[in-house]
């Protein structure tokens, strides 16, 4: 089953690129992997509110393209539930066992993800209850979908 992570903006941090390059090269040993960058729309300082739905609307209609009619998708959310890494292995399985043979999360820039991308999310998934960085919540995000392919691998992988 091939996941794709599709994110608003690039990675600009050398840290977090060096890590998500390392953690997608391992990925791709166990199960196809794509990763697919939207530019992220430039927020103003001290937007109001009508400037910030304007943004976070053209970041999603960037999105929404990228989203195939039959991917499940799963959008990273801060007010959403939380699973353990098992936890999340078991979901990853049992989506593949369901049929559900195309996976997508979604992770939206500063300002989060749009209400349009949201009501395409099957579902939505917090990594924790602090706010990351995009650029970190991707590299954790691919951390996590190592860890979990390796998890259904019955691989041993460190705690």
């Amino acid at each position: 089953m091939p996941i794709t992570i599709l994110c608003v903006g690039k990675l600009r941090e050398p840290f977090c690129a060096a890590a998500a390059t390392e953690y997608t090269k391992r990925l791709r040993r166990l199960m196809p992997v794509t990763v697919v960058e939207v530019p992220d729309e430039r927020e103003p300082e001290r937007a109001s509110p009508i400037l910030r739905e304007q943004v976070l609307r053209k970041e999603g209609e960037r999105i929404l393209p990228k989203i195939g009619q039959q991917d499940y998708v799963i959008a990273l959310c801060v007010d959403a539930k939380q699973h353990t890494s098992e936890e999340m292995a078991g979901k990853i399985k049992s989506l593949f066992v369901e049929g559900k043979s195309n996976l997508s999360f979604v992770i939206g820039g500063s300002l989060g993800l749009s209400d349009q991308v949201l009501g395409r999310a099957n579902e939505c998934m917090s990594m924790s209850r602090m706010t990351f960085p995009h650029q970190l919540a991707r590299v954790v995000l691919l951390e996590q979908l190592y860890r979990a392919a390796k998890i259904n691998a019955g691989e041993r992988y460190h705690k």
